[in-house]
């Protein structure tokens, strides 16, 4: 919900702190960017302090940065809060994946589709919630995100047992280690660079050009991460029991790469942009929940590992997406990020199609006894 809470009020904030469109899109990229980075470093704390208390810490932390948002009087000091909101978001995101898929009893694949599913609907909720409140004033998302995150914080405090097992603590170095030595999980990594810029451009450059208030942009993006939800929890499974997962998500970018073209060419209609990004939703849900899949089973290494190694790599792309494409907006046109967009979907379909043999092992494949033997030495490192 956090993230989709901010999506509608992005053009109040440019108005009312009279901050230019590159100014407001650095909200996501201060809080990617951080959210980048300290996910390097979330393996390290969590096999220390337990997974509950990382968890409970990085709540705490969105909470208390969230409030300062809300409170803030220029763009500059949302840019810096939303930063230390990111900090919180690492702690929170890739420590909640591998403490689901270490504790359901459903296998890797149905933890991460309930995974997936819950994100899916927050999405969904936070920017017509976002809508809701923006209407009233733009600090008013801000509120809701602190209040949501509290109400996270208590379920957290009240229905996650404490860490019960001991596990071995991982090396400050061992995220780097794993991108360094694990090529299936490298790949991955910097295919998911460019899915996460093509995924970013839509969701923080769309407000502009769509040209809504609060509560149609908060509309807009609810039936956007509807569809979203929808193929996390059911498209996804349904198309990976059928085909190999390479090819799902070969063909689901293809498709988004098609999306984001058709965007491009009607970047100035807005309707026509509207039905643009709930398609991409579609396609997205899908490509969210089996590239986690993907992350999480390619290799050998400890869960944490292989999901804080990813997403900090994934989030580079997103942190780099929204002031660019308001940049390329102000040269051109509204129709040059959706563009640029596009090719970099494709780089990502040419990427993890060229690496298919590499990737032998997320398709159901044995893997090569040397690349086994690789993995498991990466993890050990860890």
């Amino acid at each position: 919900m956090g993230i989709g809470l901010v999506a509608p009020i992005l053009p109040a904030i440019a108005e009312e702190l009279d901050a230019s469109e590159v100014e407001t899109e650095l909200l996501f990229t201060s809080y990617l960017a951080i959210t980048g980075i300290a996910m390097l470093f979330t393996s390290w704390v969590s096999s220390r302090i337990g997974a509950r208390a990382t968890l409970l810490i990085g709540l705490g932390v969105i909470v208390a940065f969230s409030l300062l948002c809300a409170v803030s009087g220029g763009v500059d000091w949302v840019i810096g809060f939303r930063a230390g909101w990111g900090l919180g978001n690492a702690l929170f995101i890739s420590t909640a994946l591998a403490t689901i898929v270490g504790a359901a009893s459903g296998g890797t694949g149905a933890a991460i589709v309930l995974y997936e599913a819950a994100l899916g609907l927050g999405i969904a909720i936070g920017p017509l919630l976002g809508g809701l409140l923006g209407e009233a004033s733009w600090r008013g998302p801000f509120f809701g995100v602190a209040a949501l995150m509290a109400v996270g914080f208590i379920a957290i405090v009240a229905l996650l047992r404490p860490d019960r097992t001991t596990r071995a603590p991982v090396r400050l170095s061992a995220p780097f280690a794993a991108l360094a030595r694990v090529a299936p999980l490298r790949t991955l990594a910097i295919a998911a660079i460019f899915y996460n810029f093509g995924f970013f451009i839509l969701l923080a450059y769309s407000p502009f050009p769509l040209g809504f208030g609060a509560i149609g942009l908060g509309l807009t993006f609810f039936g956007w991460g509807v569809a979203l939800a929808v193929t996390s929890i059911w498209g996804a499974p349904l198309l990976t029991s059928r085909f190999r997962r390479t090819s799902v998500l070969v063909w689901t970018l293809a498709g988004l790469a098609v999306v984001l073209l058709t965007a491009a060419l009607t970047a100035h209609i807005p309707w026509a942009l509207v039905v643009c990004v709930i398609a991409a939703g579609l396609l997205q849900g899908v490509m969210n929940t089996v590239l986690t899949e993907s992350v999480m089973e390619a290799t050998d290494l400890p869960r944490p590992v292989a999901s804080s190694a990813s997403s900090a790599v994934r989030f580079v792309g997103g942190a780099i997406a929204p002031p660019l494409a308001a940049f390329l907006a102000h040269l051109t046109g509204d129709w040059l990020p959706y563009a640029v967009a596009a090719l970099a979907i494709v780089a990502a379909a040419v990427i993890i199609r060229a690496a298919r043999a590499q990737l032998a092992r997320i398709d159901g494949a044995t893997a090569d006894p040397l690349d086994e033997a690789a993995a498991i030495g990466a993890g050990d490192a860890a």
